[in-house]
């Protein structure tokens, strides 16, 4: 793994995800990583039916829960459409989690880059600290990589400090070279994570996508010392799930990646399975 190809034994990598599956379901099976799992969750609601007494009300609910549960981590961030971000900024009361917004024409990307750069602009002026986007598919099926670079290169440079996100939409991309080579693309361009899915297109996120990712994340760092994040997101829901995905960066990338400025899973159902196998009974908080 020390080429910008991807030179992966499909075999080889296949074999090293069923181990890293069963050791999720063995040696990392326990309460300390179900808690560190919740402690990454992007809490999400991305309904078209979202009001702005929901999202009040679900952003509550995250202002509720240090008083409910004074032994956990809260989650790591709020994750909504732009045009709710100053509903979620105006309830919100823990400056400890971070408000992101989907946005760049989320979920299909098909817009114009000035357009993404606008909405961009928008929802940081708003309140989001950090963006979610998704990658112009529509260029890079149609093998016009410097397009989707530029286009995600575009929205990054209006973004300050904020951070980015980049949706690589793997179930599109199929393949794990595809999976490669956009990760590679869109943290050269300026992804400070790297995302699975939208959770809009089937298959969503998957462990082999997660695998490849974190593996372009290791090769990034081994070459220029630089940590990029990684966030599986979409149909993710169980506690194994979670812990799946977990396992993989832990393995992967190592204990360093496990905090939430480099480790988020995005998840709306999540939260209150993990709550409920870490409190050993049914609980429906969020």
């Amino acid at each position: 793994m020390k080429t910008e190809q991807f030179n992966f034994d499909h075999t080889e990598l296949e074999n090293d995800l069923q181990t890293i599956i069963a050791n999720a379901k063995t040696i990392h099976n326990t309460i300390e990583n179900k808690k560190l799992a919740l402690s990454f969750i992007d809490l999400t609601t991305l309904n078209s039916t979202d009001t702005v007494e929901h999202v009040q009300q679900f952003t509550q609910k995250v202002n509720d829960f240090p008083s409910q549960f004074k032994e956990l981590d809260n989650v790591a961030a709020i994750c909504v459409y732009p045009n709710m971000v100053a509903t979620v900024e105006k309830t919100l009361q823990l400056p400890e989690v971070n408000i992101a917004a989907v946005s760049g024409g989320f979920p299909s990307s098909m817009t114009f880059t000035k357009v993404k750069v606008e909405e961009t602009k928008l929802a940081l002026k708003a309140g989001a600290d950090e963006i979610d986007i998704v990658l112009a598919l529509s260029h890079f099926l149609a093998g016009d990589y410097q397009a989707a670079h530029d286009d995600i290169a575009a929205i990054k440079a209006c973004m300050g400090d904020a951070h980015l996100k980049v949706i690589l939409e793997t179930g599109a991309l199929k393949t794990p070279e595809n999976i490669w080579k956009a990760s590679v693309l869109a943290i050269n361009a300026g992804a400070d994570f790297i995302k699975t899915s939208t959770g809009k297109i089937e298959p969503a996120a998957t462990p082999m996508a997660a695998y490849v990712m974190c593996s372009a994340i290791a090769w990034h760092y081994s070459e220029t010392g630089e940590k990029i994040g990684f966030k599986p997101a979409g149909g993710i829901s169980s506690t194994e799930d979670a812990l799946i995905y977990l396992s993989i960066v832990k393995e992967l990338l190592g204990d360093e990646w496990l905090t939430p400025k480099l480790f988020r899973i995005g998840a709306s159902r999540l939260a209150n399975n993990l709550l409920s196998d870490i409190c050993g009974k049914e609980t429906r908080f969020f």
